[in-house]
């Protein structure tokens, strides 16, 4: 009985550490990202020049990034579209439980898995849409209103852990997209590649089934010594993601591969060797392969000799995102201007969406506004991420990272 009765107590206690997550995350404040249009801005290898065009034009309110001295530039809605297209993966509350704990939600710990979903995520995107593809809808969305967000997420709280306190837990089902699919794409080849679209999101799902789904990845934790509600380290997530990667069965999945640098080192014929490896008889073509290089880029803290490096490496085409953050908080950093690194926050607590309904909403899936964080608040523990369609692309892309080693 007193066994049961410390079981329950721990159990109330998840719950009641989880809903206060939830309020915590959940709570939005209006903050703008600046932009200064003196200095290029580099985003997963593509570059923006924010210049000098016409004074009495203003970055869109809703945009929550401003260009210094108040004027719109040159390629401002580009970069904005190109980075809102990018896929975003935060926290999420009311998500089926997962196996082994009483957790619905990854609020305060699963930070470091969303920010590898999110690098995995731009793979696949340069795998199946390329790096040119933005999403048509991108600069359709707007920031959230934070007094309607603080206002609802106190009403969240109180539910949430009424709701937990009895044991009932409510899976809310999204309201279909305004925009219907079927119409909307004036040719196949657009139709195709919001398929795509859909369908990587789908893989990261928060249910058991999902390839690349929370739960998924924390089943492939286990042997890595994690459970659900520990801490992940951006290496300890690359070994995870290749896992993931490697035992996907969906056949769309069959010519992509994942490879995890050792001790810093990429050794090419390993790679080659992945990327030719379970070649059938009737696909001759190489493998495609995400490359993850888990580093540490200094002692306790990061060091600024490695600036250059850092952005170099983000300038580069093949570059695919960094694992990276601050101390015990993970960014997915993807970009950077002068000596501030541009990311996409997971520290955002989202309701569960149904990815297997059609035409679930896709807002949610895409950060409306970019974030700056000073280089030298960087923790020195990241993994790097690139994507090689084949291995003439490795060996182009070999050439290209040795300029920075």
């Amino acid at each position: 009985m007193e066994a049961t009765g410390t079981d329950e107590v721990d159990k109330l206690k998840t719950k009641f550490i989880s809903a206060w997550n939830n309020m915590k995350y959940s709570w939005v404040l209006k903050t703008k990202t600046y932009f200064s249009r003196n200095s290029p801005v580099l985003l997963l290898g593509k570059c923006y020049h924010f210049k000098y065009e016409d004074e009495d034009k203003m970055l869109p309110a809703t945009s929550g990034c401003t260009i210094e001295d108040h004027v719109i530039a040159g390629n401002v809605e580009e970069f904005r579209k190109d980075f809102i297209s990018r896929i975003w993966l935060t926290y999420r509350e009311e998500f089926p439980q997962i196996e082994g704990s009483a957790l619905t939600t990854d609020c305060g710990w699963g930070c470091t898995l969303r920010t590898g979903q999110m690098l995995l995520a731009q793979g696949l995107i340069l795998h199946f849409l390329g790096r040119a593809w933005t999403w048509p809808d991108a600069l359709n969305i707007e920031n959230s209103d934070s007094e309607s967000w603080t206002s609802h997420t106190v009403k969240k709280f109180t539910a949430s852990f009424e709701a937990s306190l009895s044991g009932e837990r409510e899976l809310k089902t999204p309201t279909i997209s305004l925009k219907e699919t079927i119409g909307k794409y004036s040719d196949d080849h657009e139709m195709r590649n919001e398929m795509y679209h859909r369908k990587i999101i789908s893989w990261f799902g928060d249910s058991p089934l999902a390839l690349f789904g929370l739960h998924q990845l924390i089943e492939y934790g286990k042997k890595s010594g994690k459970k659900a509600g520990d801490w992940y380290g951006p290496a300890v997530v690359a070994h995870i993601l290749r896992k993931a990667v490697e035992e996907a069965r969906h056949p769309d999945l069959q010519g992509i591969t994942i490879y995890v640098a050792q001790d810093c080192t990429v050794y090419n014929s390993d790679v080659i060797d992945k990327q030719s490896a379970s070649m059938t008889s009737d696909n001759a073509d190489d493998k495609a392969v995400i490359i993850l290089v888990p580093v540490r880029l200094g002692g306790e803290r990061t060091n600024t000799d490695y600036l250059e490096f850092v952005k170099g490496i983000l300038s580069l085409e093949y570059c695919v995102g960094i694992i990276g953050g601050k101390p015990k908080q993970s960014y997915y950093f993807a970009g950077f201007q002068d000596d501030s690194l541009i990311y996409m926050d997971p520290h955002y607590c989202q309701s569960f969406v149904d990815v297997s309904i059609k035409d679930f909403p896709l807002e949610t899936f895409h950060c409306p506004s970019p974030k700056k964080m000073s280089f030298r608040k960087m923790d020195p523990s990241c993994t790097i991420g690139f994507y090689c369609r084949n291995v003439q692309d490795f060996e182009r892309a070999s050439e290209e990272i040795t300029k920075f080693t």
